[in-house]
């Protein structure tokens, strides 16, 4: 495997011909936004072939719908992150920025335990609202996976996911970081397990475990950027898409298994999950180096 050295620092450099999806990026952040081409044509020379831009408020769902149309590699999705629960919330905006044609999946939303604020009961109210709003607008023809944030509150967020009624394998726990029991729970609901970059982490062994749990159909790899940079980027601001390679190697040698073969998985598995086309971001790749240039 070759190595490029980019604007933000040395990654992994794959086939052109092995497609490298990032599910769970926020291009629209700072520390990406303002430098977006250059973090997308470093991704794709490093081998990555489709992005999926996540929302966390319903302003940046429209937002994320309208950068999605610009780049024939990115998609995006409509929800409100739960600590931003507090913020205004349009719902016409956020089953807007749902019908978009590259609109994917509701989220991201869920719980946080690990902040005090919002309060854990607007947190709720505002995840019952969406998941009801969601179950609703199903119904006109909306089916869309759910991308879930879940910090410290699978015992509480396990249940209001049940009593919601919708199809608990249309859900992904993303950047999961609870324990290996936390996933056994999880996917015995089951739903889906996204790893981050904390994976890597020394000093996170709990979710290493938890890694080696969950089933090769129902596992995806992602960066979160611009957070959580992986080993041995980690300290690294911010952390860019081109970074999932380094996950990717991570995960394969802890689950046993090629590279190769753990990524045409994952991939396989996003493409499942977003409802993605089998070519994602395959032409992206090829034209890259000339956005560097």
């Amino acid at each position: 495997m070759d190595v490029i050295i980019g604007h933000f620092g040395a990654v992994a450099l794959l086939s052109p011909t092995l497609p490298v999806i990032d599910t769970h990026c926020h291009l629209l952040y700072d520390g990406i936004h303002e430098r977006l081409e250059r973090v997308l044509a470093e991704a794709r020379t490093a081998g990555v072939s489709g992005f999926v831009t996540i929302a966390t408020t319903t302003s940046d769902a429209v937002r994320s719908a309208a950068l999605a149309s610009e780049h024939p590699d990115v998609w995006c999705t409509s929800g409100i992150h739960p600590l931003h629960a507090a913020d205004p919330i349009s719902w016409d905006d956020m089953h807007r920025a749902a019908q978009h044609p590259k609109c994917v999946a509701w989220g991201e939303l869920g719980l946080d335990n690990h902040y005090a604020d919002p309060p854990a009961a607007l947190q709720t109210s505002v995840l019952e609202e969406q998941l009801t709003r969601i179950t609703a607008w199903r119904k006109e023809g909306l089916v869309k996976p759910i991308v879930i944030h879940c910090r410290r509150a699978v015992p509480q967020l396990l249940p209001i996911l049940r009593a919601s009624g919708l199809p608990a394998d249309r859900f992904v726990f993303h950047c999961f970081t609870e324990t290996a029991d936390d996933a056994r729970a999880v996917l015995d609901f089951g739903a889906w397990i996204s790893f981050t970059g904390v994976v890597t982490f020394r000093s996170a062994p709990e979710v290493a475990a938890a890694a080696k749990l969950v089933p090769d159909d129902r596992i995806m790899c992602e960066t979160d950027a611009p957070f959580l940079s992986p080993e041995p980027m980690r300290g690294a601001r911010p952390c860019v898409p081109a970074y999932v390679m380094h996950t990717g190697l991570f995960l394969a040698a802890l689950r046993g298994t090629s590279f190769d073969a753990f990524e045409r998985t994952v991939d396989a598995n996003a493409r499942r999950f977003f409802s993605l086309p089998e070519s994602v971001g395959r032409a992206a790749i090829t034209d890259s180096a000339s956005r560097l240039a």
